[in-house]
């Protein structure tokens, strides 16, 4: 339900939540917050008002578009529309917002109360201070302008949250945009809002363990490689001896401890609706903002700041040179960074970790995967070893071996096989295209057996980029091709070597549509099937640098099986 000012249900939500209802309030902000602070803020850099402006889209329309399923429309709207700070539209605009991303059932009438009063055994906000999550960052609890009642009623937020996801092991924005959201809306809808982006499987909003974490500001390193060179190449020269991973490990306090509050909920206008490469593309029009002013302005000469240049650069975030306006139309005409491609960037990222920190100091040499330690239940051996015409138990085993550990967590089931539901594209779609991940198997006429660990599913072929154009090529560099007979072997994702740019022909995972299945490509297509899922081909491509699956390269398929796994 929308925060409102006045009135019964108002009121005793208030008395619900801890908060006293204050005299002085300031348009669209919650009762907990610290008014007077905000009015003096120094709005320096906003666009003088010449009469001609478009009137600010309401509510209403954008909660129309969003029902109508018209999410371009919406993003376009809160990129452009300025609204005041103290706009009472975030009111409701923010809960509609995170709420569709909300995964979960949709929660009872007072769910989160009854949450508090099973952590706290009472409902009433507790005068003591309140021992935050080990999640939570002590150093960075920003409470920006709310009050110290405020301020508590954050503190149960967090509290309930951690109680209620215990699988948040180290998060250390989400009690910044807890503080954020209160700014404008009651403790139960700001509770509902974290929930929605915590819980989101489409986007990322919100890192939840410290893998999460160094693999985001590793990304962020990365992307500013490639799209703000001259700054980063510029800091790298006046601190030869700092690493350049020192300053992009606290990028993400550039914007939540640095740039002023008005700037700040601008960006969550957007961040709400679009996810975290709302923020990625602010850091990078900071870096580039930065730079300029270190080759013109002498309070940030190399002389001054390398030092400490991650302390320089929150400095310089305080006092922005441009509008939040500006800023936000800076960081959406940046080129070349689409959802695809920071996807990308971040699996890359990830799986090199993950992949350092299974080699021994000395020898280097991978350590036995941990997927043994979760095999598949004796139910499961038993029901595929009934059902499946391609594996044995034994291969099995190696199959297993070689998927990503989390995925060893659940259990396998058989999704689709040309044995009980015939030879058909259209049918593999049907029964195969919203399960993520799966495992594809190929049995020839000759008995080779091979396939592929596909990450993604197969109904992205029908996803269309923002020019609203089909994607040829989808998935992540987890995608990993196999062979199991005569040869055994796993041919992962070239990019999992190392972190130089392969280019895009060694990032073509997965492809499809009504006539073929593709798997890998570039200079050859490591699995290719035709539409009656009857003939196919095998070739070695650049995106796995495999050798042919297969001796002859051509073969006609005795059994293809996809596998699925229950409970993801």
């Amino acid at each position: 339900m929308p925060y409102h000012r006045g009135g019964d249900a108002s009121s005793q939500a208030d008395k619900l939540s801890g908060i006293v209802e204050e005299s002085d309030l300031y348009e669209g902000f919650a009762p907990h917050v610290e008014t007077s602070e905000i009015k003096t803020l120094d709005f320096y850099n906003l666009p003088k008002q010449t009469g001609k402006e478009p009137a600010l889209r309401s509510y209403t329309e954008i909660q129309q578009l969003l029902q109508q399923g018209k999410k371009r429309d919406v993003k376009n709207i809160l990129r452009e529309n300025s609204w005041p700070i103290n706009s009472p539209i975030r009111s409701q605009l923010w809960p509609m917002l995170c709420a569709q991303h909300q995964t979960k059932q949709q929660m009872l009438d007072g769910f989160y109360w009854e949450m508090v009063h099973q952590v706290f055994g009472t409902t009433e906000l507790s005068e003591k201070p309140i021992m935050l999550p080990a999640f939570v960052d002590a150093t960075h609890c920003l409470p920006y302008h709310l009050t110290s009642t405020g301020r508590a009623v954050a503190d149960r937020i967090v509290n309930v949250l951690g109680y209620d996801c215990p699988d948040i092991t180290y998060s250390p924005v989400l009690y910044p945009i807890t503080s954020i959201l209160l700014h404008f809306m009651s403790e139960e809808e700001a509770y509902m809002c974290l929930a929605g982006l915590v819980g989101s499987k489409e986007k990322v909003f919100i890192n939840q363990t410290k893998l999460q974490h160094e693999v985001t500001w590793k990304t962020v390193m990365q992307i500013a490689k490639k799209h703000t060179k001259s700054a980063t190449s510029y800091f790298q020269r006046i601190c030869p001896g700092l690493k350049l991973e020192r300053i992009f490990m606290d990028w993400c306090w550039w914007i939540l401890a640095g740039l002023p509050f008005q700037h700040l909920v601008r960006i969550m206008d957007c961040y709400f609706h679009e996810g975290i490469k709302v923020l990625y593309r602010v850091a990078l029009v900071i870096l580039n903002l930065f730079h300029k002013e270190c080759q013109s302005n002498n309070e940030w000469s190399p002389d001054n700041i390398k030092n400490d240049i991650g302390n320089a650069l929150i400095k310089f975030c305080k006092k922005i040179p441009v509008s939040p306006a500006k800023l936000l139309h800076a960081a959406f005409s940046i080129r070349g960074l689409s959802t695809q491609y920071i996807s990308r960037i971040f699996i890359k990222t990830e799986m090199l970790l993950k992949s350092r920190s299974v080699l021994t100091s000395g020898s280097k040499q991978l350590i036995k995967s941990r997927s043994s330690d979760n095999l598949p239940t004796s139910q499961s051996q038993v029901n595929i070893q009934m059902m499946s015409h391609t594996l044995t138990i034994r291969e099995l085993f190696t199959l297993w071996s070689w998927l990503p550990v989390r995925i060893t967590m659940y259990q396998p089931v058989l999704l689709y096989t040309t044995e009980e539901h015939g030879c058909s594209l259209t049918t593999f779609y049907v029964r195969v295209e919203q399960h993520e991940p799966t495992l594809l198997m190929i049995k020839t006429c000759n008995n080779e057996v091979f396939g592929a660990y596909c990450s993604s599913r197969w109904f992205e072929r029908n996803v269309k980029d923002d020019k609203g154009q089909r994607q040829a090529y989808f998935g992540t560099g987890e995608t990993f091709l196999f062979s199991l007979y005569p040869e055994r072997a796993k041919y992962p994702w070239v990019g999992i070597e190392g972190d130089k740019d392969l280019g895009h022909s060694s990032e073509l995972f997965m492809a499809a549509d009504s006539k073929m299945i593709t798997i890998g490509g570039g200079e050859g297509q490591a699995i290719w099937m035709d539409e009656n899922i009857r003939f196919g081909k095998t070739d070695s491509c650049k995106t796995f640098n495999n050798p042919p699956l297969c001796p002859s390269g051509d073969f006609e398929i005795r059994v293809l099986e996809v596998y699925g796994f229950v409970g993801i």
